[in-house]
């Protein structure tokens, strides 16, 4: 009896070793480790497609169906304001609000009356940290060319950045065929990042322009600009019922710049705690997650760098009191952005 079980356990141990050989000569890893060159499995992420990339390196930190294009929103807001801005066109011209800025797509309500006028530098404020439509359909249609021409400066500038899942069909991102994979919006977020009036705008946490009866307040629409645990260089969110919640950031994080993106969140506000979850995996405790950051942010600091961006100080900065965000307040489920 001692002798078969010493047989047996003898041919176990000789299997063992043969399948561990042969996991080595096929370059299998063996289960609860990483091979080398991989990132370790991030955060459960209630978002259907995800992107998290070092911003200086391109090294890709994470990402969930990054290649699938998919309905972008008001994330569209970053592709109009590099449009008006590549056109140098001047940002203290005043531009009025008109009844062709109505959105009769969704029939979204907006904070801008019929009749505003502001300058073009405070519409692109508007349409990127408010995300209103009416200000960024007011951009395209006051583009030199007219609306038509500017849509397709939209998506000549996609092409100009590689973007080979991109299409623009209007300023606003109301339609649904305004469309983008993860990946790529990594690339329009990067590209974005480089125009300080872009960097400014999008992280001002609040702001009014004058109204017909009084000040008309306007709140960012990103409410973790709001946190001390975050550093935002950049910062768009947009959401039609086609696109689910959608976030995208430039931030610091554990000292060095990174991109977020997150496509289709799942449930009011997950995109914002897809974003804290991440932000809890890169810096966390995790031993296994731990070794690995310090060992990327070794490679990053022998990289070249890009620039800190600080936290730009509010423009006309108004008091919050029992003003309701402009996010869940004066717009409706059909065109929360």
């Amino acid at each position: 009896m001692g002798f078969r079980r010493g047989r047996t356990m003898l041919a176990v141990l000789l299997g063992t070793a043969l399948l561990a050989a042969h996991g080595l000569q096929t370059g299998q890893t063996p289960p609860g480790q990483t091979s080398p060159g991989q990132t370790p499995p991030g955060p459960a992420l209630r978002s259907a497609s995800a992107l998290v990339e070092d911003q200086a390196t391109g090294e890709l930190l994470l990402q969930k169906n990054a290649e699938s294009a998919l309905p972008i929103a008001s994330i569209t807001k970053l592709m109009t304001a590099m449009v008006v801005l590549d056109a140098h066109l001047d940002l203290q011209e005043p531009v009025t609000i008109l009844e062709a800025d109505r959105d009769v797509l969704r029939h979204s309500r907006s904070r801008l009356p019929i009749g505003t006028t502001l300058t073009r530098g405070d519409a692109l404020l508007l349409a990127l940290m408010a995300s209103e439509n009416r200000a960024a359909h007011a951009l395209g249609r006051t583009y030199p060319q007219g609306l038509a021409a500017f849509v397709a400066a939209m998506n000549a500038k996609a092409a100009a950045l590689g973007l080979g899942s991109a299409r623009f069909e209007d300023p606003a991102g109301l339609s649904s065929g305004n469309v983008a994979s993860a990946r790529d919006l990594a690339k329009i977020v990067d590209a974005a990042h480089h125009y300080p009036e872009i960097r400014t705008r999008t992280t001002t946490e609040e702001a009014e322009i004058p109204g017909r009866r009084g000040p008309i307040p306007f709140h960012n629409t990103n409410r973790l600009l709001q946190s001390s645990r975050w550093r935002i260089g950049l910062s768009k969110t947009g959401f039609i019922d086609q696109s689910g919640e959608c976030l995208v950031m430039q931030a610091e994080l554990h000292e060095r710049p990174t991109l977020i993106v997150l496509l289709d969140s799942t449930g009011r506000g997950a995109r914002f705690g897809d974003a804290d979850r991440i932000r809890q995996w890169l810096e966390g405790g995790d031993p296994v997650v731990r070794e690995a950051r310090v060992a990327k942010v070794a490679r990053a600091a022998r990289a070249p760098r890009v620039a800190k961006v600080k936290r730009p100080a509010k423009l006309r900065e108004v008091p919050v009191t029992r003003v309701a965000r402009l996010e869940h307040g004066h717009k409706g489920r059909h065109h929360r952005t």
